[in-house]
């Protein structure tokens, strides 16, 4: 293990790339210090002692899905109890308590709603726009990407083309849970190939806008299937340069459906954030998503390679409903004192990592 390392390092301070082998040597590898100790100097040679965080609030506008993925205790049917749709009054209501409290963006994700028409969210973002121009929308995942292509008719250009004239300013990243087929298969037949994911994606990023990228990780998959997800988004952000920030998301076992999912432990979610930040060498940023980590994994990631802690999300539904322990919010003083205790700096941000 020490060769691996020392090859590692020199590759880091090189500034060269690791290989999927060495990646999944790392993740087989029991030195948890070790490799984050080498995620540390990835990270500090492209940020430095700077965290970020930005003042945001999470609107999940509907739990009414066509889809019913295993891993997914948000996701509701029409005769669900619990189903809900926000009407447009709501939306509006929440983005402007957001930015009277301060939010620069607001962060829209839902499920794949089986009645709405494509013009609700052209003009759910038009709404916004008039109401609040000064924040930034966050929102939608390729699968809702697609979806919308679906009802439309259009072609995927034309659906972002239309979304981007109404309002729409960047894209999440969700959706890409495990990109392989063969995991995909077992937690969410239903949802489109990662495949589509990455297209749908590049399509996005050709248009000028900018997504995060996500994998859902602590359920079925193997550490070659974490690996081989890594590879097709270090492959796309080569071709594109379009991505900012990737965020490996823990799962949350609780009122899900996956047979014999495992959870995240401590030391698991270290890692997996620690390999991530070696290998996406073409990444700027590695985002610890304290809703699903909780407060004491997410502070110790900042000692792994990670520089980015979300932000204070005010209303957060799809992890809670699956059995996430964190709070609903954190305040911007929360924020900065997690990050000041950890020794780091932090930078408040606006969604696209202009520093406020």
């Amino acid at each position: 293990m020490t060769r691996l390392f020392e090859n590692i390092r020199a590759k880091i301070e090189a500034g060269a790339r690791i290989s999927d082998a060495e990646a999944l040597e790392l993740f087989r590898c029991d030195d948890l210090l070790a490799v984050g100790e080498l995620a540390a100097l990835a990270n500090r040679r492209k940020n430095g002692d700077k965290v970020y965080f930005n003042v945001n609030r999470h609107i999940n506008y509907t739990n009414l899905c066509v889809n019913r993925c295993t891993f997914c205790a948000f996701s509701k049917g029409v005769e669900d109890e619990g189903c809900y749709t926000l009407a447009l009054n709501d939306i509006l209501e929440k983005c402007s308590e957001a930015a009277a409290a301060g939010a620069t963006e607001i962060h829209m994700v839902g499920g794949l709603h089986p009645e709405l028409p494509f013009d609700f969210y052209l003009e759910m973002l038009a709404a916004i726009r008039a109401d609040n121009p000064q924040l930034h929308v966050k929102a939608f995942t390729a699968v809702e990407i697609d979806y919308f292509a679906g009802l439309t008719g259009q072609s995927v250009e034309q659906v972002i083309a239309e979304l981007k004239e109404a309002g729409l300013g960047s894209m999440p990243g969700g959706g890409a849970e495990i990109l392989g087929e063969r995991v995909r298969q077992r937690i969410c037949p239903e949802k489109i190939s990662g495949e589509r994911w990455l297209e749908v994606t590049e399509a996005v990023h050709r248009q000028g806008l900018k997504t995060n990228a996500t994998m859902l990780f602590g359920h079925v998959e193997a550490y070659e299937d974490r690996v081989d997800h890594l590879h097709r988004l270090r492959a796309l952000q080569d071709k594109t340069g379009g991505f900012q920030a990737f965020i490996p998301l823990a799962f949350q076992p609780d009122n899900t459906r996956v047979p014999g999912a495992k959870g995240v432990g401590g030391v698991d979610a270290l890692k997996t954030l620690a390999i991530s930040r070696i290998y996406l060498d073409n990444f700027r940023h590695v985002k610890a998503y304290w809703v699903m980590l909780g407060l004491k994994i997410a502070q110790v990631a900042l000692c792994f390679g990670v520089n980015d802690l979300d932000g204070t999300v005010v209303e957060e539904k799809i992890g809670h409903d699956a059995g996430a322990a964190s709070p609903q919010a954190l305040s911007k003083e929360q924020l900065c004192t997690l990050i000041r205790k950890a020794g780091r700096v932090p930078v408040e941000r606006d969604t696209l990592y202009n520093e406020l």
